[in-house]
């Protein structure tokens, strides 16, 4: 049977109407009953009362679900026809349940179906859902709710901003905010000068200027050409031609002195300006060049002092500050200066004349010997510093030119090369044996010219039968084998610890860049022990020989050696350089004996007697070492040296010279002697050092001689 719309019943449930009244159901049951008992009349108003009530719920829900034409609001009426015929009163109430009810939002268009047209629910009805409300922006209240949200959250994304800039970042954009238009130029700072023990120069900074033009600020190039011509020395149209444009910054010159910028500034041409270029000059030339070193064309230190120093010598660099127009021009009282730190000086214990004198006599000795290069050092000895005055190396390099010389030969090789040094080591063996006690100058020795140890064979430089030597004879003859059984007296690392106390095996720390420690082993076998004592198996630098040296001279007290004496200030005020602390390494009594042994070695029979000053006692020692050749890595060249110091009676200096890899002979003595002799003599006379009064004490060298018979 088909169901029937309850919202176009008119009756029961019906909805709300424009007048606002409600309709009701009666739950009398005043309709005609079937006949029967009072259960029955009972059963039957139960029944319509839910019937009434099913359909009051069915057409409100069905007016929720099926929308209807919107019809005229009805007019008030007393009564609702009901579906069976029957007119009930609306005013009328019932005491019997009612049905909720329900607003229709459109009134029923068709007529009300008969109640058995309706298809009664089963059971309590379910709740329909509210439809979901639209949001229309027609009502003025909305819309201008909308806009004060809007509002709202845009000031609070700008007052969140306001607060970052202000607040949080303020400090980076102001700095920002200054830097608009600022320029800044840098203010070079003074290099400190480098002189020698006297004050004579040998580095200092020279005044010197770039000059520059601001081309939109001239207004006659020609003219400003024709002024500048003869002070510059440039041809007028040239500087014409770099005048003439809209650069605002153009070189005309560089380099020029202080006198010509000086001339310049005199004609006030508008445009026209320098920059402070200092130039780096070394007045000594390639005197001391290897020590002083030198600056690169980008204005770096590259080599010697120049670059070990750098942090003493540059300073600190000013600056100058100022804001400038859009079109670059400078506003004026807008500057603002920092000045720079002029850097300080060195005075070093050098002395120009000595160092002079050594690298001529060096260079000489090199041609004569035919060897690869050759270095010098001379040591002053004073009461609390042993002092370089000396310190050559050749090849030299000139620090105005550095170029011209091999980047090889640009440092100092008297530090930076190590080198085994043969036989002049002997002196600080006899030290380490005389000061253990295990013999004496006069204690003799049975010395074959070779002699078996751990499978190798320990040869003398020259063949002899087996000798009964003193200690001092093995010295003055230099035998390898003799000094080889002295050594074997002590203990290896006893031994190991007096060559270590020498200085030997660590950089002096003179200041200068890339020095090299040498080489004592750290552990000494037998083998390495018999070769070291004569000065194989161990390296060295010239420097730290000069110092071993200057500690026996000093009567067995290190002091290391000193290069730098003070620092200078901008004011000319010197701070001395702290002095190193001394080290006794052996006794007076030894530092004495090793003394009078080398004393034996420049007399007769002793193998440095040709390198003797007259007047003058001396104490040396002459070397030969094997050296390794690089292109086969064996023993195969040499290296000559001859060490010693004067006068032997009261030591005023200590000379060094070694020739690496002589190609016209070996000796020691026949190729560094001459050369050692003359720097030496060359140093006590500029010091004005008066000859000995006593003569050199005689030792026996052979057992059974008389005094130096």
């Amino acid at each position: 049977m088909k169901e029937r719309d309850p919202r176009r019943d008119s009756g029961g449930g019906a909805a709300r109407s424009r007048s606002g009244g409600k309709a009701k159901t009666t739950g009398t049951g005043r309709g005609r009953a079937p006949t029967g008992s009072g259960t029955s009349r009972g059963k039957a108003a139960g029944a319509s009362r839910a019937k009434s009530t099913g359909t009051a719920r069915a057409a409100a829900a069905g007016s929720r679900r099926t929308p209807s034409k919107r019809q005229p609001p009805a007019k008030a009426a007393a009564t609702t026809s009901r579906s069976d015929g029957r007119n009930v009163n609306r005013g009328s109430r019932s005491t019997a349940s009612r049905p909720k009810a329900t607003r229709s939002t459109r009134p029923a268009t068709k007529p009300a179906r008969t109640p058995s047209q309706v298809r009664r629910p089963q059971g309590r009805a379910a709740k329909p859902k509210r439809p979901a409300r639209l949001f229309r922006l027609a009502d003025p209240r909305k819309r201008l709710r909308v806009l004060l949200v809007g509002a709202c959250v845009l000031l609070s994304l700008f007052a969140g901003r306001l607060v970052q800039l202000q607040g949080l970042d303020a400090s980076t954009y102001v700095l920002h905010a200054s830097q608009i238009g600022r320029t800044s130029v840098v203010l070079a700072a003074d290099r400190g000068d480098i002189v020698d023990r006297n004050g004579s120069p040998l580095a200092r900074a020279v005044e010197s200027y770039h000059v520059f033009v601001d081309q939109t600020e001239v207004r006659n190039p020609a003219a400003y050409a024709l002024q500048l011509e003869n002070i510059l020395d440039i041809d007028a149209s040239k500087l014409q031609e770099a005048m003439t444009g809209d650069r605002q910054f153009k070189y005309l010159a560089k380099g020029v002195t202080g006198s010509v910028w000086r001339e310049v500034q005199k004609l006030k041409l508008r445009g026209v300006g320098a920059e402070n270029a200092e130039v780096r000059a070394y007045p000594a030339g390639s005197v001391a060049g290897s020590v002083v070193g030198f600056i690169g064309a980008d204005g770096e230190p590259l080599a010697g002092l120049e670059l070990a120093q750098n942090e003493l010598l540059a300073g600190e660099d000013g600056q100058m500050v100022y804001r400038q127009t859009s079109g670059g021009q400078r506003i004026p009282g807008s500057g603002v200066r920092q000045e720079p730190v002029t850097g300080d000086g060195l005075r070093l214990t050098l002395d120009r004349d000595v160092q002079w004198h050594a690298e001529d006599v060096l260079a000489n000795a090199v041609d004569d010997a035919n060897a690869d290069s050759g270095v010098a050092v001379v040591l002053k000895l004073e009461p609390d510093a042993h002092e370089i005055v000396a310190l050559a190396s050749t090849p030299s390099v000139d620090p105005n030119k550095p170029n011209e010389t091999e980047a090889a030969n640009r440092g100092s090789k008297a530090v930076e090369e190590a080198y085994e040094p043969g036989s002049v080591f002997k002196p600080l063996t006899m030290a380490a044996v005389l000061e253990e006690g295990a013999a004496d100058a006069s204690t003799v020795f049975s010395v074959p010219d070779n002699l078996r140890r751990s499978g190798h064979t320990i040869r003398d430089h020259y063949s002899h039968p087996e000798q009964e030597m003193t200690l001092a004879g093995v010295m003055a003859k230099s035998s390898n084998v003799g000094t080889m059984l002295a050594a074997e007296l002590i203990d290896k690392e006893t031994y190991r610890n007096y060559l270590a106390a020498f200085g030997l095996g660590e950089p002096t720390g003179i200041g200068l860049p890339a020095e090299t420690g040498g080489r004592l082993p750290a552990e000494m076998s037998d083998l390495t022990r018999d070769n070291v004592s004569f000065g194989q198996g161990v390296s060295v630098n010239a420097v730290q020989m000069a110092s071993a040296y200057a500690t026996i001279a000093n009567g067995g007290v290190r002091i290391d050696p000193t290069l730098i004496a003070a620092t200078i200030d901008a004011d000319g005020a010197e701070t001395p350089t702290d002095p190193a602390e001394p080290v006794r390494v052996v006794s007076e009594e030894t530092a004495a004996e090793v003394t009078a042994m080398m004393e034996a070695v420049m007399g007769e029979g002793g193998t440095g007697n040709r390198s003797t000053l007259e007047g003058y006692r001396v104490a040396g020692k002459t070397g030969t070492a094997q050296r390794v050749d690089p292109s086969c890595g064996c023993y195969r060249q040499y290296n000559s040296s001859f060490m010693g110091f004067a006068p032997a009676d009261d030591p005023e200096y200590v000379v060094v010279v070694s020739l690496m890899n002589p190609r016209n002979g070996n000796s020691g003595s026949g190729l560094a002697g001459p050369a050692f002799a003359d720097i030496l003599q060359f140093a006590l006379e500029s010091e004005g050092v008066p000859p000995s009064a006593e003569p050199a004490p005689e030792l026996p060298l052979f057992a059974g001689d008389a005094a130096g018979e």
